[in-house]
């Protein structure tokens, strides 16, 4: 059924999830979300939830989603594990000889999946063009040193981790990372979610907008925003960057038709929730992408405690994060991923719920506490079916 409401939810949910569609609402209401925003989900495979609000927004609106890109390039690199092309704790300098330098020699492909290697940005900072292209960022990555020794500690690499992982990719296959998402999972499963958007969808791209803060929020994260020049300020590209920099990062369409790997995709919520639905209960009665081996493996908790960049807030599986650390009504399998500007995406292997979330309006601090809420009802829902 059609939902109109006076603050213009548009959409669909089965029967059932109707305290979705209600909860959607009153987030839609908000300042940051009312700027528009999409929510998805999945249950074993079938499409529950659709829903969108705000101006200019539909159901298939694009826009960046960050670092819920890592979720696409994980699912790409789980497959290739799968297969048996890669292997995780093999060292990336046995492939990749130049990135051996430094005190790298051995550094493995687990090590930079689950943010442990040390090597999370450039000292120096990265221009636009560079965090755009993988190829060019690998580059840049093999002649970094280690911020502290590898594995003794984990710090999230906001933009280059899958430039690294890219690289291994390429010289194992010959492909990169947005070739094969693009064969193995956009292509086949029809989704809404690019690493590397064409020119002929950008009509359907709109930009995110820069977060809205009282002048008492704006100051106290000033006062304690990171020293561009520490290990957070590196991961975070601050030697170049101001933070509304980054925010605007996917609107530039260098990024957008690179697509990189870490931060550069760019989609709509149902894009992100059938990317999951795919990868472990397949859709409308396919197959799923990645067997339970392969989930068991890259859903496994591998980095907890304080992170060197973000604290307390990341806690990481391999390639992904660990969700059932951060949401309680969440099975212990849960991965997925996050994105600055409040996108989330994820799958529940136990409960078969695939969710994913954007918004145009970029979260405040970089955190959607609505995402939260939403999650809890569709689990709700889908476990009062």
């Amino acid at each position: 059924m059609e939902l109109m409401s006076r603050i213009d939810v548009r959409g669909d949910v089965a029967e059932g999830f109707e305290e979705v569609r209600e909860e959607f609402a009153a987030v839609a209401a908000e300042d940051g979300a009312a700027a528009g925003a999409q929510l998805a989900a999945y249950v074993r495979g079938r499409r529950a939830v659709d829903l969108w609000a705000g101006d200019d927004v539909t159901g298939e609106t694009l826009t960046g989603i960050f670092s819920s890109t890592k979720g696409a390039a994980s699912i790409v690199v789980a497959l290739l594990v799968q297969d048996g092309v890669l292997d995780l704790d093999r060292a990336v300098a046995e492939q990749w000889p130049e990135f051996a330098v430094s005190g790298k020699a051995g550094i493995t492909l687990r090590d930079v999946l689950t943010h442990r290697s040390g090597v999370v940005g450039a000292e120096e900072g990265l221009t636009i063009d560079e965090l755009a292209d993988d190829r060019v960022l690998a580059e840049r990555m093999a002649a970094e040193a280690p911020l502290w020794r590898p594995g003794t500690a984990h710090g999230y690499a906001s933009f280059v981790a899958f430039a690294i992982v890219g690289e291994v990719v390429r010289r194992i296959t010959g492909r990169s990372i947005q070739e094969l998402y693009e064969e193995r999972i956009r292509a086949p499963f029809d989704l809404d979610l690019y690493l590397g958007l064409p020119e002929s969808l950008e009509p359907r791209f709109r930009p995110v907008l820069p977060w809205i803060a009282t002048a008492e929020q704006q100051a106290a994260f000033e006062a304690y925003s990171p020293s561009p020049h520490g290990i957070a300020g590196i991961s975070y590209n601050l030697p170049a960057f101001a933070v509304s920099d980054i925010l605007d990062i996917p609107n530039h369409r260098v990024v957008r038709a690179l697509g990189p790997a870490s931060a550069g995709g760019v989609g709509s919520a149902r894009g992100l929730a059938a990317l999951y639905a795919a990868a472990v209960s397949g859709i409308d009665g396919r197959s799923p992408l990645l067997g339970p081996a392969t989930v068991a493996e890259f859903s496994t908790l591998h980095s907890v405690g304080p992170d060197l960049v973000g604290g307390e807030r990341y806690k990481f599986a391999v390639g992904f994060q660990a969700k059932g650390a951060t949401y309680p009504f969440l099975s212990a399998r849960a991965f997925g991923h996050d994105g600055s500007a409040g996108s989330e995406a994820f799958a529940d292997p136990c409960t078969g719920v695939a969710f994913g979330y954007t918004r145009r309006r970029a979260a405040f601090g970089f955190e959607a506490p609505e995402v939260a809420r939403l999650a809890a009802a569709v689990v709700r829902s889908a476990g009062s079916r």
